[in-house]
């Protein structure tokens, strides 16, 4: 026999949902305050107080990137040593990680092949450390006394010759505030993270800097020597004659030739995919009710598709639909193997949207009789 009682148990069933990371990035540059900390910015921030009164290319950046990114961005700024070592951004990085989990971080020292390939490592390293997926905007110097356009994109594109780093993107400081303008561009929430900086719709850029730059020889930059540093794998802005303002030409990165990352949104997208597939699959960490039964598999793939679902909603305004980040799963997107009584693998598919980069119109002329 059984003595009588009731038991009530409260069940977590993780329905709700989780802090986003995206949209969210770190600045990290030299300078003389709060040097060594990691600081929270967002539009309210007074960044005399943060930053100093001095103006510094730190500054001048995040200003930028604020001013781009538009309501209700935010960010971190981790100001190191002016006297640092050139991979002291590495420990920068890691050390923000305690406070600040961010989409991407900014680097504003001038990048070599050394700082490249930290970086291109350093993305290993907060996966396997934090299960963190994270890029970088990496700055390239403008031009040297003397130096050409034709001779600038000859040495810039040594720079990134031989690298493979999907998540790193380089990005020329010709203007001034090249980075911020990209990296608030990237965070800007009227668009999702699905979207191309190269979108035209969003607007102009905004806060550039210097009006056209000038190579060594005072040469005024033009769109052959852009296009020869986008065909190079370096992110730039570009211009549209007879169109007014500044707009990105795309945010390339150095991933492989016929890579699947080669563009920025491609990545971000499976980033914030794996992001939010760890959370879900963490929960289910010695869960008995995840089996090889098939009415188990059946509610799992319904249960981890749900974040290709939630990513894929869409609207509808006045008959004009905006997609979501994201197709939504169809079946076999997600497909679940047992390889032991003990380990479990779990196969996803992400499908993204088409996006015209480049448009072609065609115009016919009609010279038949009217009355015909």
């Amino acid at each position: 026999m059984t003595w009588p009682f009731v038991q009530v148990n409260q069940l977590n069933q993780l329905q709700g949902e989780t802090k986003e990371v995206e949209r969210t990035v770190l600045f990290i540059g030299t300078g003389k305050t709060n040097t060594g900390k990691t600081v929270s910015v967002n539009t309210q921030t007074d960044f005399d107080d943060v930053l100093g009164r001095d103006e510094s290319t730190l500054k001048n950046i995040v200003m930028a990137a604020m001013a781009n990114a538009g309501q209700n961005w935010s960010g971190y700024v981790h100001v190191i040593a002016e006297d640092a070592e050139p991979l002291a951004f590495v420990d920068a990085v890691i050390a923000a990680q305690d406070v600040a989990s961010t989409e991407g971080y900014v680097l504003t020292v001038p990048a070599t092949k050394e700082i490249i390939e930290a970086a291109n490592t350093l993305r290993a390293t907060l996966i396997a450390k934090y299960g963190r997926w994270v890029w970088s905007i990496l700055a390239v110097d403008g031009t040297q006394e003397n130096e050409s356009w034709s001779d600038y994109v000859t040495r810039v594109t040594e720079l990134q010759k031989g690298v493979a780093a999907s998540s790193v993107q380089l990005v020329p400081k010709l203007w001034g505030k090249e980075l911020g303008v990209l990296a608030g561009r990237l965070c800007n929430r009227a668009v999702t993270i699905a979207d191309t900086p190269a979108r035209v719709k969003t607007g102009a850029l905004i806060d550039m800097g210097a009006e056209r730059p000038v190579d060594g020889t005072g040469k005024e930059i033009d769109l052959a020597t852009l296009q020869a540093l986008e065909k190079n794998r370096i992110s730039v802005p570009m211009w549209y004659p007879d169109y007014d303002g500044l707009y990105w030409a795309d945010a390339r990165t150095l991933d492989v030739e016929g890579g699947d990352y080669q563009a920025i949104e491609n990545l971000r997208i499976v980033d914030k995919v794996a992001r939010n597939v760890r959370i879900r699959a963490i929960a289910k960490i010695g869960d008995r009710s995840l089996n090889s039964t098939p009415n188990s598999i059946e509610t799992h793939k319904a249960y981890f598709s749900s974040v290709m679902r939630e990513m894929s909603r869409s609207s509808e305004i006045n008959g004009i639909t905006f997609p979501g980040e994201c197709r939504p799963p169809q079946e076999g997107d997600v497909v679940i193997t047992w390889k032991t009584k003990t380990l479990v693998a779990v196969y996803f598919l992400v499908r993204t949207y088409e996006c015209p980069k480049g448009i072609e119109a065609s115009v016919i002329l009609d010279l038949s009789l009217e009355n015909e």
